[in-house]
């Protein structure tokens, strides 16, 4: 049976850890599936705190676009995350955005589009899909052009997920939420 949870927050709110915990109640070995483009020495530190913070039980998978690549059938899922995934799709994917992407060219309608078809490719097998997710757009509205269009993609995607999905779980400075299902 197919089962979709999306878990969503600010940025240090639980997320992650909710997720890693949903998912070891569900499986003794699930699968954390990693969107992370790594761009520099912070970022590597943080990804390997992650990778330390879970145990061997987990099967690592990194993948930064493609996500449908990978056939999960049967398997319960940590997709970490959304952002992320999203950031690589308007950044990586030369038919979406030819010239580099800056305030001016970020096709976000092209770039939902892809998302949602990518989504709707990968979450058709029959697994347990839990995505994690951010927030962006809680806070103040951003005086830079690029931000806002991010912005407003990772709201309509956030969006989608959580109308196909079967539960949504907010974090909140360390606890859940639960706000669908």
């Amino acid at each position: 049976m197919k089962k979709i949870v999306l878990i969503t927050g600010g940025q240090r709110s639980g997320k992650s850890s909710k997720a890693e915990e949903l998912a070891l109640q569900l499986s003794d070995n699930p699968v954390y599936l990693a969107t992370a483009h790594i761009w520099d020495e912070e970022f590597r530190e943080r990804v390997r705190r992650h990778q330390e913070r879970r145990g061997p039980q987990w099967t690592n998978i990194e993948e930064e676009i493609h996500l449908s690549r990978h056939d999960l059938t049967g398997r319960v899922v940590v997709i970490d995350c959304v952002t992320l995934w999203l950031t690589n799709f308007i950044s990586r994917t030369p038919d979406l955005n030819p010239a580099p992407v800056d305030e001016g060219n970020l096709n976000v309608d092209a770039a939902l589009v892809a998302a949602k078809t990518e989504f709707n490719k990968f979450t058709q097998p029959n697994a347990t899909y839990i995505f994690v997710t951010n927030e962006i757009g809680s806070g103040g509205v951003s005086d830079n052009a690029l931000q806002r269009r991010f912005t407003d993609l990772q709201g309509w995607m956030n969006q989608y997920i959580a109308q196909n999905a079967d539960e949504v779980i907010l974090m909140v400075s360390g606890i859940a939420v639960r706000v669908k299902g």
